[in-house]
């Protein structure tokens, strides 16, 4: 009698298809991809919460507040023309030659936040992801960011883009002033949202 352990051919070719087939359902019903957006997206709402309440505790407890030009753009890419002339400051320091030109670091407790953040996937105006900020002159601003998770982009089922109660229904606005409108020229603010 001859015995031979082992598993035959078709076998295995049959343990490989359904390995095949259940590993591409658990990536389609899992979509790492969209779940690394909506990380990003996390990440650049809690960043502008941060930045906010920030600029709001130095407006509160600066004798003589700065906030920036009114007929200017701030981001940490250059060139963003989003509120009007071009963002020339990308550094992320918490100073007045940070992106956000405020002296967070002269404050009487020091500075509420370490350093200015960056967007998590930031690219150089070719792209549609940064963070962009206007102030006015009556001491109210306005922060933006583009979402790129369908989540939380506009009509998704964490909508926070069109339910900010800002003037752009497919950008994520924080601030004091929603209703300052994006001067929208171009490819020089968020150009494929």
């Amino acid at each position: 009698m001859n015995t031979k352990k082992g598993f035959t051919l078709l076998e295995l070719l049959i343990v490989i298809g359904i390995l095949a087939i259940l590993s591409t359902t658990i990536v389609l019903v899992i979509n790492p991809a969209e779940l690394l957006k909506k990380a990003r997206d996390s990440q650049r709402i809690s960043d502008l919460n941060t930045v906010k309440t920030a600029i709001a505790l130095y407006i509160t407890e600066t004798t003589d507040p700065d906030i920036g030009d009114s007929t200017k753009s701030y981001s940490d890419v250059a060139g963003n023309m989003c509120f009007g002339t071009p963002s020339t400051a990308t550094s992320t320091a918490a100073t007045i030659d940070g992106w956000i030109p405020i002296a967070f670091n002269d404050m009487a407790g020091g500075s509420p936040i370490g350093s200015l953040p960056r967007d998590p996937s930031q690219s150089v105006l070719n792209g549609d992801y940064y963070y962009s900020y206007g102030a006015n002159a009556d001491l109210t601003f306005k922060l933006v960011a583009n979402l790129e998770s369908t989540n939380y982009s506009s009509g998704g089922p964490g909508d926070v883009e069109s339910t900010d109660g800002g003037t752009e229904p497919s950008l994520y606005e924080v601030g004091t002033d929603l209703t300052r409108t994006l001067i929208v020229a171009g490819p020089t603010c968020y150009p494929n949202r």
